[in-house]
């Protein structure tokens, strides 16, 4: 991983994700891309592990060490965490003395309050940032996918991170319709699990529901069947089991969040300006992030709304992407402000003559 000796004046955008950190560097791209999960001894409050590290550590640790998410559904639900874990990664991508403090745009959902939105810009701030610009997850995604937002021509994103799904029609660079849902990535892991304690009566992990969504996870029949092994607790016996799951068997786990998620896209095409609508009948709806990857649910949504649904290049970093091409733009506008400043400002013998 690369970064400035000295840090100097850096320009980062971070894509704080529920499931996943992103961290985006001017002239670098992405250089950190770690898990959001922290794991702290409780007994002295010191923390043991960030990112990867912490998530290898889940489910498996001993009373005293907690393995935390310190977000939820795409906000803050532990600030502290939140602070020393962006903390951690912003020194990861620039070094633990910069000669400069960076300045930082962050994304969140596009439905968040006031107050959800100050922690963030709080947090950064209290992290390392000189300089703190807050942007909403539909437009970073937009700009990451390539998608020109300063045209008058509407655009449909739909951005599935860890915990929010946002979907948002943009046009002349700001949101006309929006919406946004706490069903994603982590709402599909959940539902794997419930699905297999009922049908099964098998007990299995995050991680392991994780595995099977990423594997053989379905919300559209396939062509043809594709199976896993995974290994869980019998609720009866209390013994380790194997048991083999089939794609039939998570397209009937998923297909509730998926059919919810469709409907939610259905609904602000219905709100959508009707010349809006015919520009995204033209040119498609756009998915990023890492849930638009779960198989069929493009597919989905082009059959609930009859439009063609194509999955964004690199969808899971769109949003850091956008974020990053963001902060460069603010950067460069911040210098061309100063130097036109610096031009008006009359100089001293100007003054002198016109006394």
């Amino acid at each position: 991983m690369g970064f400035n000796l000295f840090g100097f004046g850096e320009s980062i955008g971070i894509d704080l994700g529920t499931a996943t950190v992103l961290v985006y560097i001017k002239g670098q791209g992405i250089v950190v891309r770690e898990p959001s999960v922290v794991t702290v001894d409780k007994n002295t409050n010191t923390i043991l592990a960030v990112g990867e590290q912490a998530r290898l550590m889940m489910g498996k640790t001993p009373g005293n060490i907690m393995a935390i998410r310190p977000l939820r559904e795409g906000v803050i639900s532990d600030y502290e965490m939140t602070e020393r874990m962006l903390k951690h990664f912003i020194q990861a991508a620039i070094g633990k003395h910069p000669f400069m403090k960076p300045t930082i745009a962050v994304c969140v959902p596009s439905a968040v309050t006031a107050v959800e939105r100050r922690a963030v810009e709080d947090a950064t701030r209290q992290a390392g940032a000189r300089k703190v610009y807050i942007i909403e997850e539909p437009i970073a995604a937009a700009i990451g996918a390539g998608i020109d937002i300063s045209r008058a021509c509407g655009s449909m994103v739909v951005d599935i991170g860890g915990g929010t799904t946002d979907i948002a029609v943009i046009s002349l660079g700001g949101t006309v319709v929006s919406t946004s849902l706490k069903i994603a990535g982590d709402n599909f892991d959940e539902a794997i699990v419930r699905y297999m304690r009922k049908k099964h009566n098998v007990l299995i992990g995050e991680r392991s529901a994780e595995q099977l969504k990423m594997n053989i996870g379905t919300t559209f029949e396939r062509t043809m069947s594709v199976s896993m092994d995974i290994r869980g607790r019998n609720l009866i016996t209390g013994l380790p089991k194997n048991i083999t799951v089939n794609s039939e068997e998570m397209l009937e786990a998923l297909s509730e969040s998926a059919i919810a998620i469709t409907e939610a896209v259905h609904a602000v095409l219905e709100k959508t300006p009707p010349e809006l609508a015919a520009d995204i009948s033209d040119r498609g709806i756009v998915m990023t992030g890492g849930g638009s990857l779960l198989y069929g649910l493009d597919k989905l949504i082009a059959k609930r709304t009859g439009i063609n649904t194509m999955i964004a290049e690199d969808a899971v970093s769109c949003v850091a992407i956008g974020t990053g091409k963001f902060i460069e733009f603010m950067d460069g506008s911040e210098k061309r402000d100063k130097r036109r400043k610096k031009r008006e400002k009359p100089s001293k013998k100007e003054e002198k003559k016109d006394i």
